[in-house]
């Protein structure tokens, strides 16, 4: 069932760690905000605030960058964002003394057992979703990633093909709830392959990466002696990265997401694309707080005569 009302954090949150990518270390907070705060993240270095939006993304290669015009960049938000729409979090502040959120083990694991133990809370407050009206695709010359209309939720269904005997062909299906990304897709981690570090390390990237953080492939295998999380352990990963960068457009979202051979560039390109088409989607309201209507009734608004408050986070109407 659809969560009827908005939800943030129970108490503040604080975790650190390396950047991935930067190698810096930096202490992440993590806040209770009010409705239709959306995700807000505050570096400590800067007066300015970015807020988790479309329009602030400004890369999307390896990892997802957010900036509005001209504050200081956050990089690589995709899993903390994945944990709270994984959760269903909807408004939380994030304060931050560095370029980058820490990669912590490489998954979103425990970004979930730091908010476990808070708890995630209502506000009274309508929630809102972002129902997906008309297939939208994307292709590249090697994958495609799509969205088409589903009203039970965000359903995944990612593949991935790598020639790799370690990865090949993977595929995961399953509809988003807080308990399936806690079981499958939260602690699935980072992956990378030993052939590409120093091409990644002259660009300036992975300086940050270890084999505490990332699973490690070469030509034979798998280098981390713990071995891997899940059999598919590759696959999963690049689906709690899909839920992340989905939540980008600022609403919980009513689809299904098919991507093959995805990364965070297509991801962002389908929700941009998706984005750019005003009637492939239209603002729906769970049900009016106060309102005498049975659990789980939709309520939409008019996407003519809107007569919602529409945050300011989500699609322009």
């Amino acid at each position: 069932m659809n969560a009827v009302r908005q939800t943030t954090i129970g108490d503040v949150v604080t975790l650190s760690g390396v950047g991935v990518h930067s190698g810096k270390e930096a202490r992440l907070s993590l806040a209770p905000a009010s409705a239709d705060t959306g995700i807000l993240f505050h570096r400590t270095d800067s007066s300015q605030s970015v807020r988790a939006s479309r329009h602030a993304v400004r890369g999307s290669d390896l990892a997802t960058v957010l900036r509005d015009e001209s504050g200081p960049a956050v990089s690589t938000v995709e899993h903390l964002m994945a944990c709270f729409a994984g959760l269903g979090i909807d408004n939380a502040h994030v304060e931050i003394d560095g370029p980058e959120v820490p990669i912590l083990d490489g998954s979103a694991g425990e970004f979930v057992a730091a908010i476990d133990q808070v708890g995630v809370v209502d506000i009274a407050a309508p929630r809102r979703y972002l129902r997906v009206l008309k297939k939208i695709r994307v292709e590249t010359e090697h994958g495609f990633g799509e969205l088409s209309p589903y009203d039970a939720g965000l359903r995944l269904e990612v593949e991935i093909d790598f020639a790799h005997a370690a990865i090949g062909r993977q595929r995961y299906a399953a509809t988003l709830s807080p308990g399936v990304f806690r079981k499958e897709l939260a602690t699935a981690r980072t992956f990378g392959f030993v052939a590409d570090v120093e091409r990644l390390w002259q660009a300036g990237y992975a300086l940050g990466a270890s084999l505490d953080n990332t699973i490690c492939l070469d030509a034979d295998g798998v280098l981390n002696t713990t071995g891997l999380r899940f059999a598919d352990e590759f696959v999963r990963h690049k689906a709690m990265d899909a839920v992340g960068d989905l939540a980008i457009s600022g609403l919980p979202l009513l689809a299904r997401f098919r991507s093959y051979k995805g990364g965070h560039k297509l991801n962002f390109a389908v929700v941009d694309a998706l984005l750019s088409d005003r009637s492939a989607y239209e603002v729906v309201e769970a049900g009016l707080v106060d309102a005498k209507l049975p659990a789980g009734r939709s309520v939409r608004s008019n996407a003519g005569l809107v007569d919602v408050a529409v945050p300011a986070y989500a699609p322009e109407l």
